[in-house]
């Protein structure tokens, strides 16, 4: 759990973000998309009617844009973060967060390729929890 520091690009995304849709931002993400994690019970005003406040951030942003929620239990916050995915079960043990997965599809997005987006989750995990790894099973 290191200090977060933003750059302008990232304080600009955010501020952006909190004025056309009136949610508070915890995090923002920029990589190939932009992810915004938004504080609990957030995530309605975000979205707004029909998805019109996403849709007004992605056209005026020119990027897509994702939402998670963010919640103080780390096995919720891992489940919000790999939605629309389904974990058969989320448990975690000495600082180890297991992924099980009912079947194989569901494993390999996860995973993704070249382990690309179990380690997009694994960075976002460490940078709120006290969490070493993050595994699919």
């Amino acid at each position: 759990m290191a200090r977060i520091k933003y750059n302008l690009d990232v304080i600009k995304y955010i501020s952006l973000f909190e004025s056309l849709t009136g949610a508070k931002v915890k995090d923002c993400i920029v990589n190939d998309n932009i992810i915004f994690i938004v504080h609990e019970n957030e995530m309605g005003k975000a979205i707004g009617k029909q998805g019109s406040n996403i849709k007004r951030v992605e056209n005026t942003l020119k990027k897509k844009i994702r939402l998670i929620e963010f919640n103080n239990d780390v096995l919720q916050f891992v489940q919000n973060l790999i939605y629309p995915l389904k974990a058969k079960e989320i448990k975690e043990e000495e600082g180890m967060i297991n992924i099980y997965c009912a079947d194989v599809k569901t494993k390999g997005l996860l995973i993704g390729r070249d382990r690309h987006n179990i380690n997009s989750i694994k960075g976002i995990v460490k940078r709120y929890f006290d969490v070493t790894e993050v595994k699919v099973a």
